[in-house]
């Protein structure tokens, strides 16, 4: 199906266009096009504007960073100083061990997802209208409005907090965290008899609580900004009416788009402080 405008397209069918992913994957040997399901399913879009932002920032960060002024900083040096100053501050006051990867990850996270979501303002039309041109019928340009490309951060963030419990508090400490907490089994008296139920419980709500982290920390930021594209979907109904309607949601979702990527920043440097805990 092509693209021909909103007159020869219902409304449901150019909502469901303009959220429906530019895919490839492999049937029999041969790579398919916007066909595809199950697993193995490659969605281009959000790998290409994933990957092409993160390269945004780490250009845009990497030439303030070796040019630099000692003396008066220009506009674009103050806002990047400005972020690194509150990422390290919030660093500092959440974040309770000693890692030099943290600070340099919180920055990360912050501004690949603030930049990820920024996308969600563009208006809706333009950049898949450009690339319906050039023969690529299907482009959608926010990467976090992909369940999969949130998962995959907060699967990262999973994997490095296990790595970080593992190895700071060693692999028996992690299991005593998870099978003597939240209520301690008995280690005395006739009440020892129940010591495994005791454990056994504790294993469930600790591997519960555990595995509920990168679920809640992806299905967050996607809702969130799902939610907000297709409000922009919506609005780009109104034909030549939405811009005015546009910019006013835009100036209040930027709220949000800033807001997700704050919060994901916050929980990563949590989940991560908790890893590094020997208080029990």
């Amino acid at each position: 199906m092509e693209e021909e405008g909103h007159a020869a397209q219902t409304a449901g069918e150019y909502i469901s266009h303009h959220l429906t992913n530019l895919s490839v994957c492999r049937v029999d040997g041969d790579w398919v096009w916007n066909h595809c399901e199950g697993f193995w399913t490659l969605h281009v879009d959000s790998m290409f504007f994933s990957l092409l932002l993160g390269g945004v920032f780490v250009l845009l960060f990497g030439l303030v960073a070796r040019g630099a002024a000692k003396g008066r900083p220009g506009k674009l040096q103050t806002a990047v100083e400005i972020v690194v100053g509150m990422v390290d501050g919030l660093v500092k006051d959440a974040f309770h061990g000693k890692s030099k990867l943290i600070a340099p990850l919180a920055l990360t996270i912050f501004v690949w997802v603030f930049l990820m979501n920024l996308m969600d303002l563009i208006p809706v039309d333009w950049l898949p209208s450009l690339a319906a041109l050039i023969g690529i019928e299907y482009l959608k340009v926010v990467p976090t409005t992909d369940v999969n490309v949130t998962f995959g951060m907060s699967i990262s963030v999973f994997l490095l907090t296990l790595f970080y419990a593992v190895r700071i508090k060693g692999p028996v400490g992690f299991m005593k965290e998870l099978t003597f907490h939240p209520i301690p089994p008995p280690t005395r008296g006739i009440g020892i008899v129940a010591a495994p139920l005791f454990i056994a419980f504790n294993f469930f709500l600790e591997t519960v609580a555990l595995l509920a982290r990168p679920i809640s920390l992806s299905l967050r930021l996607f809702g969130n900004m799902y939610a907000g594209e297709l409000i922009f979907i919506l609005i780009a109904l109104l034909g030549i009416y939405q811009l005015p309607v546009h910019f006013i949601w835009a100036g209040f979702h930027i709220l949000v788009v800033t807001l997700q990527a704050f919060i994901f920043m916050m929980l990563t440097i949590i989940y991560l402080s908790q890893a590094h805990d020997t208080g029990h």
